[in-house]
């Protein structure tokens, strides 16, 4: 049985990691109101490149286009995992890099390379035998032009052939408590154009077609900083969960602490109280 010192000092101990996962929660918090900001701020152009797009893509051949056809097989494909750079936010990174796993071993590719974006999925990777392009590392000080960086050497080398699909697997940010894992096709694009009814025929200058090959880029570029934006959202919604739900188990160990402090106490206040009377009715006798 551990003495009332050991029980002290486990009590002290763990009050003190309760302090620094508060802490560690609060600055999630504020963490995440930023990132949900450049978020929603993202969405609006996301929306409304994709609703241009739709619309010169309807008045022109997009078979033309290198990067909306689709190659007949996808033997050369290359996986962007986005992971955090740091810990503690529960199954975060382990679900991305479970999905990345499962992907290749399902749809088994003839070549795999892989572009880790996030030092835990670089620490991964470089552990196991995939080839990987680019190191990527600081996901919190990637910024649009880090992602236009990126997004130009896959864009290049698929319209090359050297690639014949693009995929991204990242933590979907759904609200504070609820993330999901989405593996989305970058290249070739899904040519999935809303279904425009009265049609209004516009006068271009420059021509669609060549409008088309100047959003194109900028389309996939802004997708994966939209991604990049989402998984930085989603890392701190479940680092500001996990944090939560540590300082509440560390609440609930030092209620059990306490009560076995006091039973250990108690019992050995009363062995001291029979000793004394023990001690006393024998000197009487």
């Amino acid at each position: 049985m551990p003495s009332t010192i050991d029980i002290r000092r486990r009590i002290r101990s763990v009050k003190n990691t309760q302090q620094i996962t508060k802490a560690m929660k609060m600055v999630a918090a504020a963490k995440l109101r930023r990132a949900q900001e450049r978020m929603f701020a993202a969405r609006p152009y996301a929306a409304a490149l994709r609703q241009v797009l739709s619309s010169v893509a309807t008045r022109v051949d997009v078979n033309a286009h290198p990067l909306l056809k689709a190659h007949e097989t996808e033997n050369k494909v290359l996986i962007i995992p986005v992971t955090a750079d740091r810990g503690l936010c529960g199954a975060f990174n382990a679900n991305v890099l479970r999905a990345t796993m499962n992907f290749i071993k399902e749809k088994k590719f003839a070549s795999v390379q892989l572009v880790p974006i996030g030092r835990k999925a670089n620490d991964f990777f470089k552990r196991r035998d995939i080839p990987m392009r680019r190191q990527t590392l600081a996901l919190q000080a990637l910024s649009l032009k880090t992602a236009q960086e990126i997004a130009q050497t896959f864009i290049d080398d698929f319209i090359s052939g050297e690639l014949d699909a693009v995929y991204v697997v990242f933590n979907e940010f759904k609200s504070l408590i609820a993330q999901s894992v989405r593996v989305v096709r970058l290249l070739p694009l899904e040519r999935s154009w809303d279904d425009l009814q009265n049609v209004v025929d516009y006068l271009y200058e420059p021509s669609p077609d060549a409008i088309l090959n100047d959003i194109l880029p900028k389309h996939i570029e802004f997708q994966l900083y939209r991604i990049l934006l989402e998984s930085a959202a989603a890392e701190q919604g479940a680092r500001m969960t996990a944090m939560e739900a540590a300082t509440k188990n560390a609440s609930d160990m030092i209620s059990h602490l306490t009560l076995t402090y006091n039973r250990i106490r108690q019992a050995a206040i009363t062995k001291e109280i029979i000793e004394i009377v023990s001690g006393a009715s024998a000197a009487q006798e």
